[in-house]
């Protein structure tokens, strides 16, 4: 990133410590002219996009995670199939979980669903990437869009470093989690900000579409809905935890539907399949001055 984007950045931070943020890990909501600013900014060049308008995945674009892989360390139920819970509707992606069962190595799981990722097709270092989504209602569903550090293979996880752009998890569908995973803040551990929406006045984030998305370069990365910024975590706070950060290389995007796991719990009865993830567009942008 540039100084320019550095300076607005700087004016955000003032602003959060005016408003009384406790850390400089994480901040509080803002809405303010200089975060719609910030994000709104036409030095934001667009350099990679998918608006889903095709009938059918551009494979030069994504490319299927499959199987239950030991949950995913997450102890998760799902089977992810190559394309079977995948389809387009009203140029929209769409990611299905069902309650069906699939036979894998002698092992019985009763529910499907779809792992996309752009590894080994796109990625990239720093800049503003977002997607508007709609997310499915029901305990123990958990839709994510997220990015791995592309040296993940290499110096495993949670070296490579992870940034859940938006986390969901269906039992509250109020509430969204972006969080920050790396060497020694990972897991439960991880640097996490939430942003629950005002139930009185907004509908939720089943009813409605709403655009999640970070803003990242060398010193920080920041996450936004819409138009507010309700999570920021600086480089300067890990190293002066005497922990690194991980973040400066390339990372390529994820998203997916998972059913069942430690965080977001499991299916009952009353939970409804099929269940949609709704992904409007997902789309890269990089600062140039």
């Amino acid at each position: 990133m540039t100084k320019s984007f550095l300076s607005i950045s700087l004016v955000l931070v003032i602003s959060f410590i005016l408003l009384g943020a406790s850390s400089l890990l994480s901040a509080k909501s803002s809405q303010s002219p200089e975060a719609q600013k910030m994000i709104d900014d036409p030095r934001w060049t667009l350099i990679w996009a998918d608006e889903f308008e095709a009938e059918e995945l551009n494979t030069s674009n994504w490319r299927f995670d499959i199987g239950n892989k030991n949950g995913w360390g997450n102890a998760e139920l799902q089977y992810y199939t190559e394309g079977n819970n995948l389809s387009f509707e009203n140029g929209m992606l769409v990611i299905e979980a069902r309650r069906e069962d699939v036979y894998e190595s002698n092992r019985l799981y009763n529910y499907t669903s779809t792992r996309l990722k752009t590894e080994g097709k796109f990625s990239f270092q720093y800049g503003r990437v977002e997607a508007r989504i709609k997310f499915p209602y029901g305990k123990g569903l958990w839709p994510a869009f997220w990015m791995l550090g592309d040296n993940f293979r290499y110096v495993g996880w949670p070296m490579c470093g992870e940034i859940d752009i938006v986390e969901f998890l269906g039992h509250d569908k109020w509430t969204v989690y972006g969080t920050l995973h790396g060497p020694n803040y990972s897991g439960s551990s991880g640097i996490s900000g939430k942003y629950r929406l005002d139930q009185l006045n907004s509908p939720s984030f089943v009813d409605e579409f709403h655009v999640f998305g970070i803003m990242w370069d060398e010193e920080e990365i920041i996450w936004y809905i819409d138009d507010i910024i309700y999570h920021r975590v600086r480089r300067e706070a890990i190293e002066n935890r005497n922990d690194l950060w991980v973040f400066d290389g390339e990372f390529f995007i994820i998203l997916n539907l998972a059913v069942g796991g430690y965080w977001p719990g499991y299916p009952d009865f009353d939970t409804p399949f099929p269940a949609r993830m709704y992904v409007d567009y997902v789309r890269v942008y990089q600062w140039n001055d």
